[in-house]
């Protein structure tokens, strides 16, 4: 499974590059968080403000062909990189079993292949 954590606005670049190269499939979902930088702090006339949870989007996709998970990386760095601080991750994680949830054929039909 890889999953993302990128910056919002770069959910549309990173889902094209992905279909560029075959990828379809994912879930995402929209989740606040932070990392080293702890939030971002703000200067105001009113003193200093400080925003600990940064709005950000998580990208889960299991990626049945082992030889597209390292393209998948390379695709969402390339899409997803601003080159500033609080860009997002990336993990790699293996999937122990997956499992499709379809309907099932109405009767006298074959089930369709996998």
């Amino acid at each position: 499974m890889v999953t993302a954590i990128i910056r919002p606005e770069k959910l549309q670049n990173v889902k094209d590059g992905l279909k560029e190269i075959g990828i379809n499939g994912m879930t995402i979902t929209h989740v606040y968080g932070r990392g080293k930088q702890g939030g971002l702090k703000f200067t105001t006339r009113a003193g200093e403000i400080v925003v600990d949870e940064l709005e950000k989007t998580k990208i889960e996709m299991v990626i049945e062909d082992d030889s597209l998970v390292d393209k998948a990386v390379d695709t969402i760095v390339e899409y997803a990189k601003t080159g500033k601080p609080g860009d997002g991750r990336i993990i790699v994680t293996p999937v122990e079993r997956f499992v499709r949830i379809r309907p099932e054929p109405p009767k006298g039909e074959q089930k369709p292949s996998e």
